[in-house]
């Protein structure tokens, strides 16, 4: 009679702790592996399939570096802010400068602040 995943689960469950580590020990000895190699597999394959492509991103300008003049304008571009709800903007950071942008246009924004001489983060 094979024994199904839910009964060994099962009796493994119902075992004491020193019971458990004796097992482990005696799997490592039987197939030659390592409980580590053994506990890594699943655990590689479970959060990895878990996470998900994030698809939407906020364009966070963390600080406008010594070119405060330069972000502005490239916030100003990227946002439609007025001069002076622009310069606002970037004198608050870290501040958000858009939310919910796709992975590219994200890229671009950072790319282009960045070159302004902003540090951005992309979350």
């Amino acid at each position: 009679m094979a024994l199904s995943k839910d009964d060994v689960l099962n009796a493994i469950a119902e075992m004491s702790v020193m019971d458990i580590v004796e097992l482990i020990s005696d799997m490592e000895e039987k197939f030659g592996v390592t409980a580590a190699v053994a506990a890594a597999a699943p655990a590689a394959a479970g959060p990895a399939a878990a996470v998900e492509e994030k698809d939407e991103f906020d364009v966070v300008l963390a600080s406008f570096g010594e070119k405060k003049v330069g972000v502005i304008k490239a916030v100003r571009e990227a946002t439609g802010l007025g001069l002076k709800e622009a310069k606002d903007l970037v004198e608050s950071a870290p501040a958000p400068i858009k939310e919910g942008a796709s992975k590219a246009e994200a890229e671009e924004l950072k790319k282009k602040l960045e070159e302004a001489g902003a540090t951005v983060e992309l979350k």
